[in-house]
Formats: C-alpha cells, structure tokens, sequence
C-alpha cells in the first residue's frame, strides 16, 4: 500500500517470443540431458525401421499382378491383393453393380459429420442436416424407394456398415447421454435412482456382452412371430452402451460448474430447461470437450466388436477376402489396409477436437 492506494504485485514476465528451427529443437527435444538422450534413441529407432518399412511398402511392393508374382519375390508388399479385393473389402457383398449407392451414403455420412464441426450451423439446421443425411444414407442403402432396388441389410458390409453403427450410434447417444447425466443429477429421487442403476449396470459390463445378449439373448423374450433385425439390435446395444459414458463425461462438466451460475439463473427467473439449455450446458459440454471426442473415436474402433454377431463390418469383409485361397497369406496388406482407413478416420476426429478445444479456449495457456 502506497499513499491510501493498493499497488498489485508483479505478475510473471510476458513469456520470451523466440522464433527458428534452433530455438525449437533446443525447446522440444534437447531441453534436458534426459530429452536429449530419449530424443537421439528415438531416432536411432526410426532410422533402423524406416528404411525396411519403406522397402517393403513401397519399393519394392507389387502394385498389381497375380498372387504368384507376388509369391515369387515376397520382398515387397502385396498390393495387388488390395486391388484385387478393395471392392468386397469396402462394400462387402453389397450387389456389384448397385455399390455406388454404399459409396454415396458413405460420402453423405462423412459430410454430414463434417458439417457439425462447421460453426454456422451450430443451431436447428445441424438438426434438420442430421435427420436428412441419415435419412438419405438410410433410403440408399436399402432402397425400394424412388425407384432403387431393394437390397436386404443382410448383404451389407465394409466401411459403410462401420460408419452407420458409428454415425448413428453418436447422433443417438449423445442426447441420451445428456439427459441421464440430468436425470442422475435430479432432485426426483426416483429419476435419479433409475439413471444411476443404468448407468451403473451399462458401464459394468463390456460392450461385447451387450452385443453378445441383443444378438443371442434378447430374442428369446420376444413374442413369437414378432423380431427385430440384427444389424438393429447391434445398433441398439451400441448406443446404450455409449450412452452410459457420455452421462458420466457430461456429469463431471455438471458438477465443474460454479453453483453460482446456477443462483444467477434462478435468480431472473429462468425455468430448469431454460438453464440448463442457455447456461449450464454450453458451459458443461465445452469443458468436456476432450473426453467426449475420445469417446466418439473409441466408439468408431469398437463398432469392429460386431464381428461377434457375424455382421459384415469392414473387419469381417477383410478376414472374408483374406480366406481367399488364390490370395491366403497376404493377411499383412489386408490388416494394414483397414488400418489406414481407421486411422484416417481417428486422426480426423483427433485434430477436429484439437481444434475445438483451440476455439472454444477450454485450455490455459501463457
């Protein structure tokens, strides 16, 4: 205190800007004795892998041939298998020459995903995009409308039936997931007591387990006469099970929020559903931002669990086209392949929630 006045302390400096490649290797990887040392490990790695990598992924790889060319010199990867099977791989036994509708869902799934990262529509028309892309992706799969042939869902496969478990499995748990996370932080004791049962009991078991019961189990407690398709009941089983997760997910954001936002509201008159949907959530959802997208990334991996129930998904189609006899043995390209396409799809949704994460500002940084 200076003459009546407060006079606040320092803070720390403004952070040194330093620019170069130099100043950033010294920053990133040799700021210690230990970064330097794992830093020149990691490439002594790198340099012993990489070339033999790359010799056999792309050097000296058979790009196209018979599965006795690519016998005769097994240096190399053979591609020539993937080329041969991309279409059974992709579209599974899909019918050949309707397997332009697959593709088109599939681009139309992609898009409608990627629209939701697009800030614009942040409001009703994400909700009326959403219903229209997974109507049209719907109507092209199936088809008996508008002149399309009708194609019985049990000849899907591939990469179509892994994005629809996935795509409508986080359209439908997410909201879902919301209104448990409510429901187990209501002050009705019997609306909190049956979400947290649910939530407890789904997130007690594996998602296997789920799928194994609405495949097997739950059919049994239908009347007779009456089923539900089993791509559907998969479907089922995976948004409950997602569900469960999201609840906890967004009841931690609940519960991170300072009890005077919820004062505040109350105090001009807001009802419970204005609160929560003008206040409590927006501030909630974007603090969970990071573990909802992970979420949402495991969900895409553990769709490959239907394989258990004997649904063509883009792991079961690369098993199918790998009994092959003519192309048996080329199972690494195979597995490399669908790895490719879930990374792709992975990495894709890590860096959109980086950037989410980045506009939203949920980090502190100096």
């Amino acid at each position: 205190m200076r003459a009546g006045r407060r006079i606040p302390e320092d803070g720390l400096p403004p952070p040194a800007r330093h620019v170069g490649v130099r100043h950033w290797l010294r920053e990133r990887l040799f700021s210690s004795p230990l970064n330097t040392l794992l830093t020149v490990l990691v490439a002594w790695l790198l340099l012993m892998a990489l070339p033999p990598l790359a010799e056999w992924l792309v050097i000296k790889a058979h790009w196209a041939g018979t599965p006795q060319a690519c016998r005769a010199d097994p240096a190399g990867a053979c591609w020539a298998f993937i080329a041969d099977k991309h279409r059974f791989i992709l579209f599974g036994t899909y019918p050949y020459e309707q397997q332009w509708r697959p593709m088109l869902a599939t681009v139309i799934m992609i898009a409608t995903v990627a629209a939701s990262g697009m800030r614009r529509f942040w409001n009703i028309k994400l909700v009326l995009i959403w219903i229209a892309g997974l109507a049209a992706s719907g109507v092209l799969m199936w088809g008996g409308v508008l002149g399309l042939t009708h194609v019985e869902d049990t000849l899907w496969g591939g990469l179509p039936i892994t994005l629809m478990l996935s795509v409508f499995g986080i359209a439908a748990a997410f909201p879902l997931g919301i209104v448990l996370a409510l429901g187990r932080r209501s002050r009705m004791p019997a609306i909190r007591t049956l979400s947290v049962v649910y939530i407890e009991l789904i997130r007690g078991v594996p998602l296997i387990s789920l799928l194994f019961m609405a495949s097997v189990m739950l059919p049994l407690f239908f009347p007779e006469g009456f089923d539900i398709d089993k791509l559907l009941r998969a479907q089922i089983a995976i948004i409950l099970f997602t569900a469960a997760y999201i609840a906890e997910i967004v009841r931690g954001g609940l519960q991170a929020i300072p009890r005077g936002q919820y004062e505040g509201a109350e105090s001009i008159g807001l009802s419970y559903w204005q609160m929560m949907r003008k206040i409590i959530l927006p501030q909630a959802l974007r603090l969970v931002v990071p573990p909802i997208v992970s979420t949402f990334i495991g969900l895409f991996k553990d769709t490959s669990l239907v394989i258990i129930i004997g649904t063509f998904d883009l792991m079961l189609t690369v098993k199918t086209a790998m009994a092959d006899i003519a192309w048996r043995g080329f199972s690494a390209e195979g597995y490399v392949f669908v790895g490719l396409i879930y990374f792709a799809f992975c990495f894709a949704m890590s860096q959109y929630g980086r950037a989410l994460e980045k506009r939203l500002g949920t980090g502190y940084s100096r």
